[in-house]
């Protein structure tokens, strides 16, 4: 139990929304200037929640939206953008003649396998500032949250 006492020695924090935010804005940072130094500077940063979502197995474009996190017009927008730019495409989609998969490029293959390094690389750099140990334990409590907050949804 944390005692007012224990909790003053502890170093200043900021709220769990405001550590969220700012992590994420400079995970967001990190990954855009690592692009844009690998020929990738027509990526803005809301391309990076589809970017971030697609796989490689095509996706339909409601599936991406509930993803992703946004609404179907956002999303149907950044992939528009995404396939202009040469990164994204479209294909009739097997099971339904109507519908299409979305799918990467060779050139999004390989944005994504250049972003999964950088992610990788990044994970170790804050595990390096946190303590290895210490950061695995901090990202699976939040999976938990996560998880927890999503049957709860259910």
């Amino acid at each position: 139990m944390t005692t007012p006492a224990s909790r003053d020695s502890q170093p200043p924090r900021l709220p769990v929304g405001q550590l969220l935010v700012r992590l994420l804005s400079e995970f967001r940072r990190e990954l855009l200037a690592e692009a844009e130094s690998h020929g990738y500077g027509d990526l803005r940063p809301a391309h990076l929640q589809i970017t971030g979502n697609i796989g490689t197995k095509g996706i339909r474009l409601t599936a991406l939206a509930a993803r992703a996190q946004l609404s179907l017009a956002a999303t149907s927008e950044l992939v528009n953008e995404l396939q202009k730019l040469g990164y994204l495409e479209r294909r009739p989609d097997p099971a339904d003649a109507r519908a299409k998969l979305i799918f990467p490029t060779s050139r999004g293959l390989q944005l994504l396998r250049e972003a999964s390094a950088k992610v990788r690389e990044m994970e170790q750099l804050w595990g390096a500032y946190a303590g290895e140990q210490r950061f695995e334990e901090a990202l699976q409590t939040l999976q938990t949250v996560l998880d927890a907050t999503r049957r709860l949804k259910a």
